[in-house]
């Protein structure tokens, strides 16, 4: 049974257009991500893109990936991220145990974040797994042209606010028999806690991929 890495990378982004080849740091956005995959093989088995577009699948395979050429009607701008990789699983014949999804979008991340989070999952016999990371913003809502504080009281210090986290979107881990339900995550999924600056990278703007250069140039000494 056999673990695979999945990196969905449709064509057609309107706000950021051809954002999955753009150069960072002078490779592709989407090659990082199957560098990280490949720096990983005592885990990962096979590497798949899964995409629409040619230009994407001509970087993949110039970086070693298999692509998995993604219908149209699996390609719109709505289309949840579940599709590709349920679509990927039809495709291919291998008996797939565990799917690590990693999104094009999220390039950059810690070195050793991938084996420390397939051991967890490993370990403790889960079925899902993600990655979050902790806010200290102070968060409201405006109703009435009024401020109503979700997650403080107004003068209560940052440090002594209640914990949140949100979903990264760095890796995540699940059975296949999950992906087959049209699950990513179960309810019970492990939420695996980081603070790392990469965290704060998703790439969907011009001005995202102006913060994933300057945080890259810092990171990988770019000259």
């Amino acid at each position: 049974m056999k673990t695979i890495v999945i990196i969905p990378a449709r064509g057609g982004s309107k706000r950021l257009p051809q954002k999955n080849i753009k150069l960072l740091g002078n490779i592709p956005l989407l090659a990082h991500s199957i560098l990280y995959a490949q720096a990983n093989a005592a885990i990962v088995d096979e590497i798949y893109v899964s995409t629409d577009d040619d230009q994407i699948k001509q970087v993949a395979l110039q970086f070693g990936a298999k692509v998995i050429d993604r219908p149209q009607t699996l390609s719109g701008d709505l289309e949840p991220t579940i599709s590709a990789l349920k679509n990927v699983l039809e495709q291919i014949d291998d008996e797939v145990e565990n799917i690590i999804l990693l999104q094009a979008t999220n390039p950059l991340r810690p070195t050793n974040l991938l084996r420390e989070a397939f051991e967890i999952y490993q370990k403790n016999n889960l079925d899902s797994l993600f990655t979050v990371t902790q806010n200290h913003q102070k968060f409201g809502k405006i109703e009435d042209d009024k401020f109503i504080p979700f997650n403080y009281t107004i003068g209560q210090r940052s440090q002594d606010l209640e914990p949140l986290f949100y979903e990264n979107g760095l890796l995540y881990i699940s059975k296949t028999k999950l992906i087959l339900e049209d699950k990513i995550l179960s309810e019970n999924a492990f939420p695996l806690k980081m603070n790392h600056i990469f965290a704060n990278i998703d790439i969907d703007t011009e001005s995202d991929f102006e913060y994933a250069q300057f945080i890259h140039s810092l990171n990988y000494n770019e000259r």
